[in-house]
This record gives C-alpha cells, structure tokens and sequence, in this order.
C-alpha cells in the first residue's frame, strides 16, 4: 500500500512543476508578443509618414515640371 501513496504524490508534484513551467513560458511569451505588437504600432507611424512624404514628392515633381514647362514657353 505504500507505493500507492507514493506515486499519487509524484504525479502531484510533477503536475505542479509542469503547471509552474507552463506558467513561465506563458508569461514570457505575452512579453514577446506586447514587444512585437508595439513594434508593429511603430512601424504603422512610421509607414503613414512615409506615404505623406510620397505624396508630398509627387506634388513638387509636378510643380517643377509646371514650372519648367513656364519657362520653356518664355
């Protein structure tokens, strides 16, 4: 009867470390995963800037093309 007793509580313990490990891992992993989401929110700042500045390129290449073509007639 005693090695009854005995393995009910190795698998307790057993459970219990893996349940601590599991918890570890979780715990790291929403770490992981709040650092790539800010990442990410950084980067759709970053991204919008940038098409801004592509329109803002846009507009000035036509304004130098106006004004060249103004030029030319003169």
């Amino acid at each position: 009867m005693t090695e009854w007793k005995k393995a009910p509580a190795a698998l307790v313990a057993a459970l219990a470390v893996q349940t601590v490990a599991g918890l570890v891992w979780a715990g790291g992993a929403a770490a992981r995963i709040a650092t790539l989401e800010q990442r990410v929110a950084e980067q759709r700042l970053v991204a919008e800037r940038l098409a801004r500045l592509e329109a803002q390129g846009e507009a000035v290449r036509a304004a130098v093309a106006r004004i060249e073509t103004r030029l030319e007639g003169r």
